[in-house]
């Protein structure tokens, strides 16, 4: 089929280079999201999924909304038999969706109909699910609703974050998006309706959802803290200023601190939550670099009873 591959970030490059290796389908063009502005200078730089489609000599196309009529007419030109999309990061309309003659065609990172939306991998986390996957499904307007053509399933490990379980499964992925689309070219492969049981919801992770709340289980506070690394980071308050969380581990067997307490031994520091203490491994003080929170400890002589989150 000649395809047209949607996708912006780092995590949809492994399934843009599984299209790009087949030999049984051709990527005529790529449509990512507009340059945007990084790093300290804030210069404009193009997407990850642009600049690997530039490499390979792709032409890349990128509409500030995908409803542009000038973006639309160049779609209906290549008149792609299939567009393959991986967070791309826009809603696609109806205008665009008729384009292809066998539709766009979405890899999610969730076993459909579990977490529809923008951050299906870091709501997985926070709710402690045990096992997660990803599905490809073709794409309707309404939310990841879409019938499903095929699923993986991906065991969550104790100590995942979600930037290390979005990487397996977009490796994972990239491999069914390939199968998907090799499935569909052949007519063996036919998508089925979702259920309607089983709906979640997986709305973009905001700051102030990353903020640890000292009052919850010591399970969620490592939940929340490995759902939200890298991104947007989950974070607490120190001596009125932000204390980024990146790695921490819960303490079953010591219960003598008050939520949000602190306790410093000489490498070890721990914190007070609902239930059991939670050790801090990790952190990042605002505006500086990370580093080991015994070191950071250290550095800042914590007084006795002194609490995090005021």
């Amino acid at each position: 089929m000649k395809l047209v591959f949607a996708g912006t970030p780092e995590v949809a490059v492994p399934a843009l280079d599984a299209l790009i290796a087949s030999d049984r389908h051709e990527v005529a063009a790529v449509v990512t999201r507009p340059d945007a502005p990084a790093g300290r200078g804030r210069r404009l730089v193009a997407s990850p999924v642009a600049e690997r489609a530039a490499e390979a000599g792709i032409e890349v196309l990128k509409p500030v909304k995908p409803r542009d009529e000038e973006f639309l007419a160049r779609l209906r030109e290549i008149a792609p038999d299939c567009c393959p999309v991986v967070a791309y990061g826009a809603l696609l309309p109806k205008v665009a969706l008729d384009v292809p003659a066998r539709g766009w065609v979405n890899l999610h990172f969730s076993l459909l109909p579990a977490w529809r939306g923008a951050a299906p991998v870091q709501h997985s986390l926070m709710a402690g699910d045990e096992v997660t996957g990803a599905s490809t499904f073709l794409i309707e307007e309404g939310l990841d609703s879409g019938p499903v053509y095929g699923v993986l399933t991906e065991e969550i490990r104790p100590t995942d974050t979600s930037g290390d379980l979005l990487t397996r499964l977009a490796f994972a992925g990239a491999g069914l998006l390939a199968a998907t689309m090799d499935g569909i070219e052949d007519g063996t492969l036919h998508a089925v309706p979702q259920p309607p049981e089983g709906v979640t919801l997986a709305p973009k992770i905001t700051v102030e959802d990353a903020r640890i709340d000292w009052s919850a289980p010591a399970l969620r506070v490592d939940r929340v803290v490995r759902g939200c690394t890298p991104a947007p980071g989950a974070w607490t308050l120190f001596r009125g200023e932000r204390l980024k969380l990146i790695q921490v581990t819960p303490v079953l067997d010591r219960t003598d601190l008050a939520p949000g307490e602190l306790a410093a031994a000489k490498n070890n520091v721990y914190v007070g939550s609902g239930s059991h203490a939670v050790e801090l491994l990790w952190v990042q003080p605002q505006g500086k670099k990370p580093m080991q929170a015994a070191d950071w400890a250290r550095g800042v002589r914590i007084v006795h009873g002194e609490l995090l989150g005021l």
